[in-house]
């Protein structure tokens, strides 16, 4: 067996949630008491995404003064610009943004923006495709600069059942597009906390500094949860061997309608055949 890649590189597994909001654009809580929040709930790093939009006067938030030993942050800020194909405004997520970012031009649209955040180091994600009711053409469009759609967003899944994003990503993985996918919360802790703590990923990385985390989301080092962690993914020729925590059932999905899946209480390992 060959453990996939993931899985055989060095480092250890960080949790995180690439999308959270403050009192900087439309949160419910000071920047500060969103990395408390956090940090009191197991995770290891956060990015404090406010909307980068005039409104707010274009935050991008420094939290470095903000990280401890055993708790870092990414810089980033989730981007707007028009428009979707139903008229909204883009939403595009971008981790690992400089602070200096500028501001939204008069004649820059959603995938020009796109591509300045990602030319400038960003990790960029098409966010909650669902909830922004956008269409093939408009993952088309931000092909060429992002690096994931947003196939988990707690916060849509809670307010009104739009957290979905397997739609979008499906359809551009089958087109060849090379593309990640992550979980998020898009907290904004304006009714508590429910709206956090829903989805996040979890990045191998070498170490906790910002920086290490950003590249290993760009190479794909990572996979999203909602609750499950994965130990093994070992690939022998058609088989896939699964470690993991307790769950009731695995399901593999491919390109197609055909699924393949193991089941039973509390599984912890099975080993699929592909083929």
């Amino acid at each position: 067996m060959s453990p996939l890649s993931l899985f055989s590189r060095p480092g250890r597994f960080w949790r995180g949630n690439l999308h959270t909001h403050s009192t900087l654009s439309d949160g419910a809580l000071e920047p500060s008491q969103v990395i408390d929040a956090y940090r009191d709930a197991g995770y290891d790093f956060i990015s404090l995404t406010d909307h980068f939009i005039s409104h707010y006067d274009w935050p991008v938030a420094d939290t470095r003064a903000l990280h401890t030993g055993d708790f870092t942050t990414i810089i980033g800020a989730e981007l707007h610009a028009p428009a979707t194909s139903v008229g909204e405004l883009w939403h595009i997520l971008a981790n690992g943004l400089p602070l200096d970012f500028a501001p939204c031009g008069e004649d820059e649209d959603g995938p020009a923006l796109a591509m300045r955040a990602a030319q400038a180091g960003a990790f960029v994600t098409i966010a909650h495709p669902a909830w922004s009711q956008l269409t093939m053409e408009d993952g088309r469009a931000l092909n060429d600069s992002a690096h994931a759609v947003e196939i988990y967003n707690h916060g849509c899944g809670v307010e009104n059942d739009r957290g979905d994003g397997f739609y979008l990503l499906d359809q551009l993985l089958n087109e060849n597009q090379r593309l990640t996918s992550i979980a998020t919360d898009d907290a904004h802790f304006r009714d508590h906390d429910h709206d956090a703590f829903g989805g996040w990923v979890h990045v191998k990385a070498d170490s906790l500094a910002p920086e290490a985390l950003l590249d290993a989301l760009k190479a794909g080092s990572f996979y999203s949860s909602q609750g499950p962690q994965f130990h093994v993914l070992d690939l022998d020729g058609s088989e896939l061997t699964i470690e993991c925590s307790p769950v009731n059932a695995i399901t593999v999905n491919g390109g197609t309608s055909r699924t393949v899946s193991g089941t039973g209480r509390s599984l912890t390992r099975v080993t699929l055949d592909l083929a």
